[in-house]
């Protein structure tokens, strides 16, 4: 809108809201339509994030993806090669599914609420980019045993080294990432050419279909909390946390790979310096549960320490980067009217269940975890096994040292590329 228009409407609103109008106005805005800061993002994500720790569950994002893709699979007919049960779970069955979805909703939600949401064509090159990325997404996330929530982030809230692995693996794959869309800005043309984007028809009705959204979600939840089935309860406070943390996600423009690459690509280092504050207050409230045995610690801990969560975590940075997010990022981009997002979790879905079904043949991915057999017991695989600070270095003390100088040490960098943008690739 031109700055006429915008004048136009303002002095509109002065002769026809009244003045106790134009506050709740003002309030609106600040809340559902200005930004959020990724501190406080951030600071609601593990906020949401401990609820479902103290209830004994965790937020994972590539477990309901992959069920997505294996129900896709046995669609096609490749079931029985991928060794995929007749049985699985249906998407509204499954806690991570479920979450997902919520999620999306959740984003979607507060796009309908800024009038941000929009159908967001790409040029048809990007959308390659998404295929490739999700592609490399989905094998990434098989080998270590987690996307960017469920094998960095989480287990780091858990206090255990495999998120870290797959934090060294991520920064490298980003790194690479960025070198290879660096190149093909300068050597490919073809499918450069940006569509036209429309202005959606009915703009002016979104935040009131957001508002019917968010109601029907939380009638949803509340309706499956109070059926007295302890799973369908599970299940209801996966959407009601999913769709919160989707809300969040989208106001304060979260994504765990923007956090990993913004260093080496513009040296701005606000969103990385966020989720950092929010791993040091995560893995601290996690360090309490924990220690008061309110979940086990293994629960969320992949088997991939360490081989599988760097090399999970490489070629998942790489493909993070083409696709343009994460998997949590992807889905909320989606709820936002994105296109290559969709194609990069169409695709995330597919190869990751595909190369689930491969590398558990080739018996590389014994001992992944399962929802509904958790034991509390160390499962070990080919590519690691489940490693936890406070078994490993013998107590919290040496745990709490490690983890807050590896933080410590990485803030600083962060902080020393926005001075010398030493790190940049771009």
């Amino acid at each position: 809108m031109s700055m006429t228009g915008s004048a136009n409407e303002s002095a509109t609103d002065k002769k026809t809201l009244p003045e106790w109008l134009k506050g709740f106005r003002d309030d609106y805005r600040s809340i559902f339509v200005e930004q959020w800061s990724p501190y406080l993002g951030f600071m609601l994500l593990v906020f949401l994030a401990m609820t479902l720790m103290a209830s004994g569950l965790f937020w994972g994002v590539f477990g309901g993806v992959k069920l997505w893709g294996d129900h896709l699979n046995k669609l096609i007919g490749l079931g029985p090669a991928l060794g995929i049960s007749e049985n699985i779970k249906g998407p509204l069955e499954h806690q991570m599914s479920v979450m997902n979805i919520a999620l999306l909703l959740g984003a979607f939600t507060a796009a309908l609420m800024s009038m941000q949401f929009a159908i967001r064509k790409a040029p048809l090159s990007e959308y390659a980019y998404g295929a490739v990325g999700g592609s490399l997404m989905g094998i990434g996330a098989v080998l270590a045993g987690g996307c960017t929530t469920g094998g960095f982030f989480i287990p780091l809230t858990f206090s255990s080294p495999a998120g870290w692995a797959m934090w060294v693996g991520l920064l490298a794959g980003a790194f690479i990432g960025l070198k290879i869309l660096l190149w093909g800005m300068e050597n490919i043309t073809w499918g450069m050419t940006a569509p036209k984007n429309k202005t959606p028809a009915l703009k002016s009705y979104f935040p009131w279909l957001g508002a019917v959204i968010a109601i029907a979600v939380i009638w949803w939840g509340i309706a499956w909390l109070r059926q007295g089935d302890a799973y369908v309860g599970t299940l209801a406070l996966m959407i009601l946390t999913g769709f919160g943390i989707g809300f969040v996600m989208h106001r304060s423009r979260l994504c765990f790979a923007r956090a990993i690459r913004e260093p080496f690509m513009t040296a701005e280092g606000e969103m990385t310096k966020a989720m950092i504050v929010a791993l040091v207050v995560g893995m601290l409230f996690g360090s309490v549960l924990l220690q008061k045995g309110t979940i086990d610690p293994y629960v969320a801990i992949s088997t991939r320490f360490w081989l599988g969560s760097l090399i999970g975590g490489l070629v998942f940075g790489v493909g993070m980067v083409l696709a343009g997010g994460c998997a949590s990022g992807s889905l909320w981009r989606i709820g936002e009217g994105h296109l290559k997002l969709v194609v990069a979790l169409f695709f995330f879905a597919w190869v990751g269940s595909i190369a689930s079904g491969v590398f558990g043949k080739l018996g590389l991915t014994s001992g992944e975890l399962d929802l509904d057999f958790m034991d509390g017991m160390v499962e070990y695989s080919t590519l690691g096994f489940q490693a936890y600070l406070p078994d490993l270095l013998g107590g919290w003390g040496w745990t709490y040292v490690v983890m807050l100088a590896v933080m410590l040490i990485w803030w600083a960098l962060v902080r020393y590329n926005e001075s010398t943008e030493r790190f940049t690739v771009i």
